[in-house]
């Protein structure tokens, strides 16, 4: 398994700018990443982005939504949970990867810029976006959208927060979730797995980083193991078909490739699809060939799930692509 030659020649200035969030505080961090960010001159057309906020557990609860170019009368729609280690990152930070996804699936799609840790501890990321879930089905004809065509979708942190609040609709009988879209989730705090000895260092994220964050959203080590903080610790029979994205060169490439298996040996229909030359968070960073490689497939996988007709994978099988 080597780099992709793209990545391999990008990394070492990731390396090199990427601060050491495990000597921060959650605030220094939030800032540090945030001046890292630039603006975009030339956004992605969609049809209309707003801005709003809405009833949140803990009050208002910012979401952007976006409504794709060229949508059908009546889309899917996507929740979309934003990565960042529980910590930072927010709505403008995957601006660029919710307008792709809208477009790529021609769905709408809300971002929720959830309560972030370690002013809100756990479990209260995982809370607000259930109830930005359970907000857009009692609103569906309000904004336009299918609700039987209900996506949950996220990114590192967020993937685990997708999973998470799939894990919660189904058992307490929420809003029915058609498809899970989780892109390099945080499924564990399993540092001893293989691709934590391998890849703790030198590749972006790093095993300090993820002890940091893992430290900042749920402090108390006993309460890792509870399935709404790690979802391979829930029983998975009866979860909505799942397109799961892993990247070769990521410390949570194994347990992404363990929860994908596991949930197809639980009868859940499972597209695993493996970037082996990928880096954590290489779906967004659009320079990178591989990144429109992958966004392209994904957004087929949501449409497929989405309507009902998974692409190639029968039921309680899982594939993988480079």
């Amino acid at each position: 398994m080597t780099l992709d030659p793209e990545v391999a020649t990008l990394l070492p200035a990731l390396d090199r700018g990427f601060p050491r969030v495990e000597r921060m505080s959650g605030h220094e961090a939030r800032a540090a990443i945030r001046s890292r960010l630039p603006a975009d001159p030339n956004p992605i057309a969609v049809d209309r982005v707003i801005d709003r906020t809405i009833p949140g557990p803990d009050g208002e609860l910012p979401v952007r939504i976006y409504w794709p170019a060229d949508a059908p009368t009546t889309p899917a729609v996507i929740v979309f949970a934003h990565g960042g280690g529980f910590v930072f990152c927010d709505l403008d930070s995957h601006d660029d990867l919710c307008r792709s996804m809208a477009n790529g699936v021609g769905a709408v799609v809300m971002s929720v810029g959830y309560r972030r840790a370690p002013e809100h501890p756990w479990p209260a990321a995982a809370l607000d976006v259930r109830a930005a879930t359970e907000w857009v089905a009692a609103h569906a004809e309000q904004i336009g959208v299918d609700v039987t065509r209900l996506v949950l979708a996220g990114d590192s942190a967020g993937g685990n927060l997708a999973a998470v609040t799939a894990i919660m609709l189904r058992d307490d009988h929420g809003p029915a979730v058609r498809a899970q879209a989780l892109f390099y989730p945080v499924i564990a705090a399993d540092f001893t797995t293989e691709s934590y000895r391998r890849f703790a260092e030198g590749y972006y994220n790093t095993e300090a980083a993820m002890r940091w964050y893992w430290d900042q959203y749920v402090p108390l080590a006993t309460d890792r193991t509870h399935p709404h903080a790690s979802p391979g610790h829930a029983q998975l029979a009866g979860l909505p078909p799942t397109v799961l994205v892993t990247a070769g060169f990521d410390p949570l490439a194994s347990e992404g490739h363990a929860y994908a298996q596991a949930l197809a040996d639980a009868g859940v229909t499972a597209l695993h699809r493996d970037h082996p030359g990928a880096i954590h968070g290489f779906m967004t960073m659009p320079s990178l060939s591989i990144c429109g490689r992958a966004r392209a497939q994904a957004w087929a996988d949501i449409r497929d799930l989405a309507d009902g007709r998974p692409s190639d994978v029968p039921a309680a099988r899982s594939t993988s692509t480079a």
